[in-house]
């Protein structure tokens, strides 16, 4: 197989948040970044946290997931 790479990607003081608004979502933490080997370079993509977390009913829940969201797209599109 090909270079391949899944890290977890986590902000300590958002995960905190999150699992205080819905303590099992702990479970569905870090979030997962992949980094794959593809013709002529490397391929970044992430978990899209609002969809990870779009079947629990949480409105406290959304607005962090939207947050992580938006800072994972940051980092990705700066690679």
């Amino acid at each position: 197989m090909p270079g391949y790479k899944i890290l977890g990607a986590c902000n300590p003081k958002l995960a905190f948040q999150a699992i205080g608004h819905e303590p099992k979502v702990g479970a569905m933490l870090p979030c997962n970044v992949i980094l794959r080997a593809v013709e002529g370079g490397v391929e970044v993509s992430a978990v899209d946290p609002q969809a990870s977390m779009a079947g629990i009913d949480n409105e406290e829940l959304k607005a962090v997931a939207g947050q992580v969201k938006e800072m994972l797209a940051t980092v990705v599109a700066a690679i």
